[in-house]
């Protein structure tokens, strides 16, 4: 199934908005959330077909987020890339853990990023 819908979730609006013009460009549609805890309700009443997510957010960190939406039967299904400025290998392989299915850290590669949304597709 082709990648048409991202949710992109991080507390910066700054990362949001250049996450969204990449995207944007590229043809994708765009839903944003700015913490955890709306991304979770967001990944249910929107259906994205991927999630960007941060980690290090107010409240429900990105983890958390992760593995909600990763564990819960209508949203299980939608992959989910960590975009991070935690860059140490535990990082990555605790947000694997929480149900991530790749991770990149920030400031993130804008050709690097878009091949791995292809690659879902």
């Amino acid at each position: 199934m082709p990648v048409k819908k991202i949710l992109i979730v991080d507390d910066s609006p700054t990362e949001r908005h250049a996450l969204n013009e990449l995207l944007s460009k590229k043809g994708y549609n765009v839903v944003t959330a700015e913490s955890g805890e709306e991304a979770i309700v967001k990944s249910k009443s929107e259906m994205p077909d991927l999630i960007l997510m941060d980690v290090v957010m107010p409240g429900m960190n990105g983890y958390q987020a992760t593995r909600t939406i990763t564990r819960e039967e209508a949203t299980k299904h939608i992959p989910v890339i960590m975009c991070t400025s935690k860059g140490q290998e535990t990082d990555k392989i605790w947000g694997m853990r929480q149900g991530a299915n790749d991770y990149m850290v920030k400031p993130i590669d804008p050709e690097a990023l878009l091949q791995k949304i292809a690659a879902f597709s």
